[in-house]
């Protein structure tokens, strides 16, 4: 399978969500386009979150910028403006890539080489939160802004691999499959499935292999998407 030549963006969304409101009525996260200076924070949360072996590095995140400027995110505090979240994104063809593609083939080894304009889906390829900033909201903040995007766009949909981090303690008892199921029975809580879950994204398979440097998913993730309005 040969992926389509990347072409840019032209288009820039005119608009992204609005801040979220913090503790006391007072807004806390904005989500805005990332820029080149963002890159040695977006190194510190990538680090912090995936460590040195499933870090971003530094090349790719320029890259990024260059690829796709309009799907690369950040999160910033609006009291501070530090950047405490960070998201990545690509436009791809939903019908030129099978469900159970691996993210290094999607993403070029996350080069994001593979994006193209005249695709009609956006692609999750990563979310990161600070650590110190957790339970702020701004995971969902980040999201929002890849919904608003998605209409902005007019793209028919979000797709993702979704790690599931709490099927590795169970590996050696279940199957991933019965286990993805469970989570969305809600019999379990799953850190990552639950949460892309609960924003509206329906399963649409497993993949195995999805990610080989998720050792806490086993390589597995499930395939999940979030359908634009109408």
């Amino acid at each position: 399978m040969s992926p389509r030549p990347a072409l840019t963006v032209k288009r820039t969304p005119r608009t992204l969500t609005p801040p979220d409101e913090g503790e006391g009525g007072r807004t806390s996260v904005r989500v805005r386009k990332a820029r080149l200076a963002d890159v040695p924070e977006l190194l510190r949360i990538s680090h912090a979150i995936y460590g040195d072996r499933g870090s971003w590095k530094a090349q790719e995140l320029r890259l990024h910028q260059e690829v796709f400027p309009d799907g690369q995110f950040v999160a910033e505090a609006v009291e501070t403006g530090r950047v405490i979240g960070m998201a990545v994104s690509l436009v791809v063809s939903a019908d030129e890539w099978p469900l159970e593609v691996p993210w290094r083939v999607i993403t070029d080894n996350g080069r994001l080489t593979t994006h193209t304009e005249s695709g009609d889906t956006l692609y999750a390829a990563g979310v990161a939160v600070d650590p110190a900033a957790r339970g702020l909201g701004v995971g969902s903040a980040l999201y929002r802004g890849r919904e608003a995007l998605t209409l902005e766009l007019g793209l028919d949909r979000i797709r993702a691999g979704a790690r599931i981090p709490g099927y590795g303690p169970l590996a050696d008892r279940m199957s991933p499959e019965a286990y993805v199921e469970e989570v969305v029975r809600g019999l379990r809580k799953d850190p990552t499935l639950s949460f892309q879950l609960a924003k509206g994204f329906q399963v649409l398979g497993v993949a195995p292999g999805y990610l080989r440097t998720d050792r806490e998913s086993r390589g597995y993730a499930a395939v999940v998407e979030w359908r634009a309005p109408g």
